[in-house]
């Protein structure tokens, strides 16, 4: 069966249905539209998110299967577990968002080019100005070692990019964040595309519909009001 790319319609926020998304590349949805915070948070909503080089125009992806992890099952290793329990880091929440933002589009390790380009940059700061976009950061000291952002709505939460640069640092940001969602009984984290480092953290792979059945479940549980509020966590 063929399938057609859609083009989006500027004057219009609606997208197309996540099952219309390509299977090759996985997940391709639409093209075009803007990164206003309005179309965003319109595309979060349905699970659809943006990613697209500098040479390209925007593009919005919902791919199938889809990678999240389930909370109660995030792997926390021995060698971690230890790690945790000595670990000179401390952790916020909302400290530095743009610092964070600036690193995962720059991360250290990263040898590729980075698909956060400035567009995408100040997309994501205009999302934290109005209290969708969080960060999580990891010090060792006063310096900023490591750290993630992501997109929440109400409970569901889309983890977008992570950086470390020292050991350990981005997973000691991940079981952070996840220790906070679980606070809030949310059950799992979306990570959108699964990698090696995710996998080891215990990331899964799921069908779009399983997926889109937890993420409605999700964004219908209503945080309180200072959740997000700027503060030190607790590994």
């Amino acid at each position: 069966m063929s399938q057609t790319l859609h083009y989006l319609d500027s004057e219009s926020l609606a997208f197309p249905p996540v099952h219309l998304a390509l299977s090759d590349p996985n997940g391709l949805l639409a093209i075009g539209g803007d990164l206003t915070p309005k179309r965003m948070i319109a595309a979060y909503q349905e699970a659809i998110f943006p990613w697209y080089n500098a040479d390209e125009p925007i593009m919005w992806w919902s791919p199938s299967p889809r990678a999240i992890i389930p909370l109660d099952k995030i792997n926390i290793n021995r060698t971690l577990t230890k790690f945790i329990r000595k670990s000179p880091y401390h952790v916020t929440l909302n400290k530095d968002f743009d610092q964070v933002l600036s690193y995962c589009a720059d991360a250290p390790f990263r040898k590729e080019g980075t698909w956060i380009i400035e567009e995408m940059k100040l997309a994501y700061m205009r999302l934290h100005e109005l209290g969708y976009a969080h960060s999580i950061e990891v010090w060792h000291d006063k310096e900023l070692v490591g750290g993630l952002y992501g997109v929440a709505i109400n409970g569901y939460f889309s983890g977008e990019s992570m950086f470390y640069k020292k050991s350990n640092a981005s997973k000691i940001a991940l079981v952070s964040l996840s220790n906070l969602l679980k606070s809030l009984g949310i059950s799992f984290l979306d990570c959108q595309i699964l990698n090696p480092f995710l996998q080891d953290m215990g990331c899964i792979e799921i069908p779009r519909n399983d997926f889109l059945q937890l993420q409605q479940a999700a964004i219908t549980k209503v945080v309180p009001n200072d959740f997000w509020q700027p503060r030190s966590l607790v590994v």
